[in-house]
């Protein structure tokens, strides 16, 4: 029972489907309700048009004998008994068939009861079709028809039959030939017949210019593509030898040790047709006049299914320059009269080999019998779904290999995509990922796990070319992309980071990832770690390094924050910092923190005043998700803050969760973290959640994630570092010459401050400016809303929220009631006057 009301459901939403394309198109909605109607309606427009075509033909025979009645309609003649009329269809059909082919379009008014035909066959649910794509093609090919038989037709049938074109036809013809001569009327037919013809078929395109150049349009398309084993050189599997059909003679294509010959029999005849010959295997291709099977077809030497062997290119990532050992940083120029790195000069970077190196180090093991194998699986599914292709490159990357497909031309992109689960379940691989189409190339790709993963160390990625001269302001190295280059972003730019993904799949070391990067290029002078860790447990392998580089509140408490209450307090501490910084700017004349400390590194800031050098803050927050549910706003509101207004003075954020729901991950988190990293999720829904698009759920796990900055994600798999590693490079950093205490951020304000206290404590002088003015607002509007103090006063949401706080603390509305607005607990305007009575004593 079940399986038949789904089938039932199933046939009523197709109904409902094609009810709502036919009123789409002819506005008649209000009658298509049912089945019934529609099959009724639908016979009876056939039947109309049946009608038509009858009295049309009838009128070629018929026409002058009723051309005088016709024209010189007198009243109830229409209407009469007496048979006046020829037509087989009488006084009604006499007069319709008049109408079209004389007065309108001629022989081409055809298409009209054509066009009625299809609307009945469709809503009587015999053919489906595109109507409104049916409706154009009509509309634009009985005009051209029209047009053209006034200027073909006319002088050669003459006016037997009416004009050939119709009124409409002849019209036009002598409207255009009078502004663009006959010539000029020619070019405009043309121009419409091949534009519309292009609009049908692309094969339009190849007729054309085959007409143009038969010889040298054969000779230039057709080719022959032979897979053949490359030199051991292991640079790829395959090339590709492209043989052009020169002899139009050549009737036959030998195969012999990967080379294709042509040859024709001597005593051959012109046949039309071309066959292809294996010498080893003796088996016979048949092909075209051309010399090829198909557009898609690409020959081997032991071919058992023509499209099956595609071309498979096999591209490997180019190695990325080693550093040799070296450390360097080229970020400051050492030249300006004071040092930045002052007085620490002894300080040197964690040497390299303090890093594990692994077997391959991310280089991707490339193995020809998977690659074969995926590329015919992909290509048979493609094929059952009916999907032809040209060719595959394979790009082999450290945990995944992207298939580059060439699809055959007229194969639409929305049908590939659709494809997913099915190339998926062929493959038997877990994270099938298709990008359709692949930026900036004219291909699709297909992302297919590797059955042998490599490992990215984090020393092959740090003893890159790329990362050691890097000058970045806060070079972040995450890993390898599938072309096997290291993937590096600059945390100054980006300028804050969401980290998120399932439990297990790589966040923790991504943090890792990130604080080891940074450390192996800052000095202790050019940069100070916030770290936030409820877990307890992540981060406390940096304690050793809390001397050099971490930034805490208070001296005597542990700069590692694992309290709830000591993370707010030091959120409202960082925002103090970045006040104090904006000032500092605002006194300098400096837009951002690099001006800032370029002029106080050339002596044009006095320390006298208050100046100093300016080091990066980077706070990292793991387990964000926990603090919202523990804290909620408290936290949100002061990352916030930071997240919209510290970029430029050097304060930026890192937050990680594994709970990526709209609950943590809130509108607010995701407009102020524009760059994203997803690592493995388990639902589409929580890909939405971090990357506003579905890809993090066809993850594979172990590092492999999505990095967002832009329109489109990118596919890097993250480098591992482990713990031994982190321990021995913070035991490293230790031991160096550096601070002998944390930086000291300045006090947080007082919880009080600014918020109004309470009657008994406050005046009106301690609240915001506004507070009255918004006071009287909520008590006459009897409206408690945040949002409606925004509409009114144009103020932001933190103020607004402030002024909201200060107002709840005098009582006179009520605490927040989720998304509802906030109970007026004062109700008239006297109460409130007293109120303010009182404040102001």
């Amino acid at each position: 029972m079940a399986n038949v009301k789904r089938q039932n459901r199933k046939a009523a939403n197709t109904s409902n489907t094609k009810k709502k394309s036919f009123a789409e198109v002819f506005g008649m909605g209000s009658v298509a309700r049912n089945e019934k109607v529609d099959f009724v309606l639908g016979f009876i427009l056939l039947c109309l048009s049946i009608f038509l075509v009858c009295a049309m033909v009838s009128f070629f025979s018929t026409g002058h004998a009723d051309q005088s009645l016709v024209i010189q309609l007198r009243p109830g003649e229409l209407f009469s008994s007496s048979h006046l009329f020829k037509n087989v269809c009488g006084s009604l059909g006499a007069l319709i068939s008049h109408l079209l082919i004389t007065s309108c379009f001629g022989i081409a008014a055809f298409f009209i009861p054509l066009f009625i035909m299809l609307v009945g066959l469709q809503l009587m649910q015999a053919y489906k079709v595109n109507l409104l794509k049916w409706f154009m093609c009509t509309m634009v090919t009985m005009i051209w028809l029209s047009v053209a038989s006034a200027k073909f037709l006319t002088p050669i049938l003459g006016e037997q039959i009416f004009n050939p074109g119709g009124n409409h036809g002849e019209m036009c013809r002598q409207y255009l030939e009078g502004i663009l001569g006959s010539p000029g009327l020619l070019a405009i037919l043309s121009i419409v017949a091949v534009a519309f013809l292009t609009y049908i078929s692309t094969e339009t395109v190849a007729f054309i210019r085959h007409l143009l150049n038969p010889i040298g349009y054969i000779s230039s398309k057709v080719k022959f593509r032979i897979a053949e084993p490359s030199s051991e050189n292991g640079e790829s599997f395959y090339t590709s030898l492209d043989t052009s059909y020169q002899d139009p003679a050549a009737q036959t294509v030998t195969f012999n040790q990967g080379v294709a010959t042509f040859n024709q029999p001597d005593n051959a005849e012109d046949t039309g047709s071309t066959t292809l010959v294996d010498e080893e295997t003796g088996r016979t291709i048949p092909a075209d006049v051309n010399g090829h099977t198909s557009s898609s077809t690409v020959v081997t030497g032991n071919p058992q299914n023509v499209q099956s062997d595609v071309d498979l290119k096999v591209v490997e990532g180019v190695a990325e320059e080693g550093a040799k050992g070296k450390n360097v940083s080229l970020h400051y120029d050492l030249n300006t009269p004071v040092n930045p790195r002052e007085p620490f000069l002894s300080y040197r970077f964690p040497p390299l080999t303090l890093l594990k190196k692994y077997d391959n180090d991310g280089k991707p093991v490339i193995d020809k019998e998977e690659l074969i194998a995926n590329k015919k699986r992909i290509v048979e599914v493609l094929n059952s779904f009916g999907v032809q292709i040209r060719e595959i490159t394979a790009t082999v990357g450290p945990t995944i290999t992207l298939y580059e497909i060439t699809p055959a031309e007229g194969v639409r992109i929305s049908k590939i995509r659709g494809l997913e689960d099915d190339i998926a379940l062929s493959l038997a691989a877990l994270g099938i990922r298709i990008i359709a189409p692949i930026p900036g190339k004219g291909t699709i790709g297909i992302e297919v796990p590797n059955a042998k993963p490599s490992i990215v160390s984090m020393e092959s990625i740090l003893n890159s070319k790329k990362f050691q001269e890097s000058t970045m302001e806060l070079p972040i190295a995450l890993g390898k992309t599938i072309t096997n280059e290291v993937f590096m972003i600059d945390l100054a730019k980006q300028p804050h980071l969401l980290v998120a993904g399932a439990t297990g799949q790589g966040k923790s070391v991504g943090l890792n990832a990130i604080i080891t990067s940074l450390l192996y290029k800052k000095y202790p002078n050019e940069l100070k770690i916030v770290l936030v860790d409820p877990k307890k447990v992540e981060f406390s392998v940096y304690s050793p390094i809390a001397d050099h580089f971490m930034a805490a509140v208070d001296d005597d408490e542990d700069p590692i924050i694992t309290d709830v209450t000591k993370v707010v307090r030091t959120l409202k501490s960082l925002c103090a910092l970045m006040d104090h910084r904006y000032d500092m700017l605002k006194i300098a004349g400096a837009r951002n923190i690099k001006e800032y400390n370029q002029k106080y590194l050339n002596h044009k800031l006095n320390p006298e005043n208050g100046h100093e050098f300016m080091p990066y803050v980077v706070v990292i927050i793991d387990e964000f998700g926990d603090l919202i549910m523990t804290a909620g706003k408290e936290v949100e509101l002061p990352i916030a803050r930071i997240a919209q207004l510290a970029r430029a003075v050097g304060i930026h954020m890192v937050i990680a969760t594994q709970r990526p729901t709209t609950t943590i991950i809130t509108g607010n988190i995701k407009a102020n973290f524009p760059g994203r990293i997803a690592f493995r999720v388990g639902a589409m829904i929580d890909s939405r959640t971090i990357l506003d698009k579905p890809g993090a759920n066809q993850l594979v796990g172990r590092g492999d994630m999505l990095f967002l900055n832009g329109a489109e994600p990118v596919r890097v798999q993250c480098a591992f570092v482990d713990t031994p590693e982190v321990e021995r490079i913070a035991e490293y950093v230790a031991g160096q010459s550096g601070p002998v205490h944390p930086m000291i951020l300045p006090d947080p304000p007082s919880d009080n401050e600014g918020l109004g206290g309470s009657p008994g404590d406050s005046s009106l002088a301690d609240l915001d400016p506004l507070f009255e003015e918004v006071a009287r607002f909520i008590v006459n509007s009897n409206q408690g809303s945040t949002s409606a103090i925004q509409r009114k006063f144009s103020i932001g949401y933190n103020r607004a929220g402030r002024l909201m706080d200060q107002i709840e603390r005098l009582g006179i509305v009520g605490a927040a009631q989720g998304a509802k607005p906030r109970e007026v607990l004062v109700t008239d305007e006297n109460s409130l006057n007293n109120l303010f009575a009182q404040l102001r004593q």
